[in-house]
């Protein structure tokens, strides 16, 4: 603790800074930019589908 003082000290005690300019974002829309997104359109339904693929080929083979 006494680390983060010597580094920190000047400023942990100083008030969040707000905008002046920008409202406060929504919890809502804060949390929608850290939500799990697709990254590349369709790729998890091609896994699911070749998933499936391979399964019924193994069932086949049985």
């Amino acid at each position: 603790m006494d680390d983060i003082l010597k580094k920190y000290g000047d400023i942990i005690s100083l008030p969040h800074h707000r905008s002046k300019t920008h409202p406060p974002m929504s919890r809502a829309d804060r949390a929608a930019q850290f939500a799990p997104f697709a990254a590349l359109t369709g790729y998890g339904d091609l896994i699911h589908e070749t998933a499936e693929r391979k399964a019924h080929e193994e069932d086949a083979t049985r």
